[in-house]
């Protein structure tokens, strides 16, 4: 009988240990069969988590950042031990002492889930396995990924200390409202740094992954605080506060910036911009996407902010008196339903909610709420409502006509009911007294038609100062001063005339303003000048003051179209410039940037400078990986200088122009703007420019630049069409005035630089004669030549490109305007006055045609 007890026993025994050898073996089998193939987890060592690249201003204020994932990185000793206890209540509270598995807790949610019938399947991943899912594995819910997690957390803990992988789990980890992360959760949620959280706030960041997709601290308000105080009860129950402590975070209202708590950290900075955004475009294509957007770059832009909001302000100015020169109400075609216009708490949301431009300073977004005989009533979003309402009185809107539904204009609107109804979402602003700044009323407004850009540059650097692509970034993004590619009609002239300059021709050089017929393959082309009128012989200086087409076309023919397109791809206006005579007057597009740029090589001598919008860029690390500025100071190493005595610093800059030839055409368009097509422009320090009109004035331009910065500003319809009377002087001079006169105001300005290697002589600006030294009068210029260069004046300087001319052509005149006799002084000290019936068939011709 004991034999066969113990028989039994003996069996019952082996059974077990078999058993248990099976079952070992068996996960073992497993364990092995599933860590053959695993990633590495040895790279986590080295991880560098995506974070947010940011934008700085010159002066160090962030301005913008971007990031696909919001990730602010913060080493672990700089989390504060409130938030690092929080965490760990909530998801895994043997966080330090288990080796990277907790078996009682998996054991724990086994059993819930079987006594459960599965209706309650929680997770029991420790903080380590996280990590493990997060950075190595993908988010299935299997049980093959549940056992690759627990064979890479053992591996890991072996690898890194607790702190390094809390680190990892406390920076990777996704907190809804694409914050990833505690340290940009704090910021989302709170507008806080780490350490300025409360402990019911570092309960609440606790509480997001569970599901931080669904935890909203708004729509689910309830569930997140329930979720919030079961963590800071996990916190007392651990030990890491107290009972007065926990009542306190307990009794506590859900606080958060989307609940209007606190001001968002966005608000903090200015509304994006084409300037940044422009950045952000650049920098992706010579980063990649995935270093700007992750690589949390640190990038200081060469924006001036004071500057920017002028460049804004002026174009937005020109824009709408265009737009309401025009005379066409459009609005904003948002209208709100009946039902969101019950009372203010339903209107003031659905408002809210509609896409308008709202970066467009002093407008703001309205909704029409009541229409009277003469007035409208309005809600204005962020301005309170008063006992008397706000309203848009007839006044106001007697500039506009409303289109039909047939596409008719109709009547000048009388009242403010001809251009709104009740419910259309209108843009307005305040207008106020031109005496003391008081109120006077609510003014309609709209986004214009029309559109444009305006850019100004150092033009020694290329250090991009304000740049502004269009009327508004929230109403269009499209950056017209660098995408849009556009004619520059006349403000490409001055590239045909520096290519003359180069080719042997002087300021005084006459060149024949006749009527022109070319033969193309599209027919017989036959350009004019912009007055309909021809003018004769004229000096160079004259072609330009006046932006004459045919003496252009002339001067292209006679150098030949190879070199003027050679010019122009040196200077980086065009890439391959076709060579017709047609685009000796701008008719090949180009964009504003390149035309900005090109100017400020004639404003700094004729040195090439490459625009820039940033200056340097740090990787996360604090490293330079790109600087802009590659000058060389000669000096900055020496101990001292010699008193009275600044640093040598090399530009090693490449010349592309002759500095005299640059400095012959700063000096003609200097001219542009004291008697030519740009004579509106008034600085108080020398300014040079050129005017641009396109055929049926599709583009208006204005290029000018003083001695240390360069502005351009195009105006045009997205689809080109014409413009009616517009012209570049008279729609972009102002754009440029009112913007150089704040510059100014802050960068000064000097006489140009006259550079060595030639002297001046006085001549008639009209017919090119050479005057005396005490020469003095209207007429009367200097222009500098070439040492060593015996210049040619008058008729004996004539130039005609190969064209026939004809008679009854004016001798000399004044230009577009001139229709009086023209008074000049002769190289004998008379002065005379040339009859305005004076032609070209009153003198011998000599041979000329």
């Amino acid at each position: 009988m004991v034999r066969f007890v113990g028989s039994f026993f003996g069996a019952i025994f082996t059974a077990l240990t078999l058993g248990i050898f099976a079952v070992a073996l068996t996960i073992g089998a497993i364990f092995w069969m599933y860590s053959r193939d695993l990633p590495s987890h040895e790279s986590l060592a080295q991880y560098a988590p995506p974070t947010i690249s940011r934008i700085y201003s010159g002066e160090g204020n962030m301005i913008d950042e971007f990031a696909h994932e919001r990730r602010l990185f913060t080493p672990i000793e700089d989390i504060p031990d409130q938030v690092k206890n929080a965490f760990i209540s909530a998801e895994d509270k043997n966080f330090y002492t288990h080796h990277g598995y907790d078996a009682r807790g998996i054991a724990a949610a086994a059993f819930e889930a079987i006594r459960s019938r599965g209706s309650n399947v929680r997770g029991a991943s420790t903080i380590t396995q996280q990590v493990m899912k997060n950075f190595l594995l993908s988010g299935d819910r299997t049980g093959e990924r549940k056992i690759k997690e627990i064979i890479l957390a053992t591996r890991i803990e072996e690898t890194l200390s607790k702190d390094k992988i809390l680190e990892l789990y406390l920076n990777e980890i996704f907190l809804g409202q694409n914050s990833y992360g505690v340290a940009a959760a704090a910021q989302t949620y709170f507008n806080k740094t780490l350490s300025q959280l409360t402990v019911d706030e570092a309960a609440m960041l606790a509480a997001m992954p569970q599901a931080p997709s669904q935890y909203h601290p708004v729509r689910a308000k309830e569930r997140v605080t329930e979720r919030r105080n079961y963590v800071l009860r996990e916190m007392f129950d651990n030990g890491y506060i107290d009972e007065p402590t926990l009542q306190t975070a307990l009794n506590q209202p859900l606080r958060s910036v989307q609940n209007g708590d606190y001001p968002a950290f966005r608000q903090a900075l200015p509304p994006r911009d084409y300037f940044t955004d422009e950045i952000r475009r650049q920098l992706s294509g010579s980063f990649g996407e995935e270093e700007f957007f992750g690589g949390g770059l640190t990038i200081r832009a060469t924006v001036d902010p004071e500057l920017q909001l002028e460049a804004a302000e002026a174009l937005r100015d020109g824009l709408e008196k265009f737009d309401r020169n025009q005379g066409i109400w459009r609005g904003t075609r948002q209208v709100l339903p009946a039902e969101a216009l019950v009372n203010e708490d339903s209107w003031r949301p659905a408002l809210a909610g509609v896409k308008v431009p709202r970066d467009v300073a002093d407008w703001h977004p309205a909704v029409v709420l009541e229409v009277g005989d003469s007035a409208a009533r309005i809600g204005i979003e962020g301005v309170p409502e008063d006992e008397d309402g706000h309203f848009i009185p007839a006044e106001d809107v007697t500039w506009a006509r409303k289109r039909q539904a047939d596409g008719r204009l109709g009547p000048k609107a009388r009242s403010a009911g001809d251009l709104v109804s009740v419910g259309d979402v209108v843009l307005v602003r305040a207008v106020t007294s031109d005496d003391d700044g008081s109120f006077r009323r609510w003014s309609l407004r709209q986004v214009p038609e029309v559109q444009g850009a305006f850019m100004a540059m150092d033009v020694n650097s290329g250090r991009v100062l304000a740049m502004q692509g269009g009327f508004s970034y929230q109403d269009s993004v499209f950056n017209r001063a660098t995408q849009a590619t556009r004619q520059p009609g006349s403000s490409f002239k001055p590239f045909v005339y520096a290519a003359a300059l180069d080719s042997g021709f002087t300021p005084a050089t006459i060149v024949i303003d006749a009527p022109i017929e070319v033969m193309t393959p599209q027919g017989l082309w036959t350009p004019k000048n912009a007055s309909n009128k021809f003018y004769g012989p004229a000096p160079l200086r004259t072609g330009i003051e006046q932006s004459r087409n045919l003496m252009t076309v002339r001067i292209a023919q006679e150098i030949g179209m190879e070199t003027v397109a050679g010019y122009a791809e040196r200077f980086g206006v065009y890439d391959r410039m076709g060579q017709f005579l047609a685009n000796s007057l701008g008719a090949e597009e180009t964009t504003l940037w390149k035309m900005v740029a090109a100017y400020a090589m004639f404003a700094n001598g004729g040195e090439r400078v490459e625009p820039t919008l940033v200056d340097r860029v740090q990787d996360r690390y604090g490293k330079t990986v790109y600087r802009h500025d590659q000058r060389v100071c000669e000096d900055c190493t020496l101990a001292s200088l010699q008193p009275g005595r600044g640093p040598r610093i090399d530009t090693n800059r490449e010349r592309v122009m002759d500095a005299i030839t640059a400095y012959q055409l700063t000096s003609m368009m200097q001219g542009v703007v004291q008697r030519g097509t740009g004579r509106g422009i008034n600085l108080p320090v020398p300014v040079a420019g050129k005017t641009g009109t396109t055929n049926d004035a599709k583009d208006v331009w204005f290029i000018g630049y003083t001695s240390n910065i360069v502005a351009g500003c195009y105006i045009g319809y997205d689809q080109p069409r014409s413009m009616g009377s517009a012209s570049g002087g008279g729609f972009c001079g102002p754009v440029f005035q009112e913007f150089m006169s704040k510059a100014v105001k802050k960068y000064g300005g000097s006489e140009f630089r006259v550079p060595p290697g030639g002297y001046f002589i006085k001549i008639d600006r009209f017919t090119g004669a050479r005057l005396p030294d005490d020469a003095s009068g209207e007429n009367v210029v200097a222009e500098y030549f070439r040492e060593g260069e015996d210049p040619i004046f008058g008729l004996g300087a004539l130039v005609d490109g190969g064209f026939a001319m004809g008679s009854n052509l004016p001798l000399f005149a004044y230009g577009e305007s001139g229709e009086e006799g023209a008074t000049v002084t002769t190289a004998t000290g008379e002065t005379l006055v040339i009859p305005k019936k004076a032609d070209f068939g009153t003198l011998s011709s000599g041979g000329l045609y």
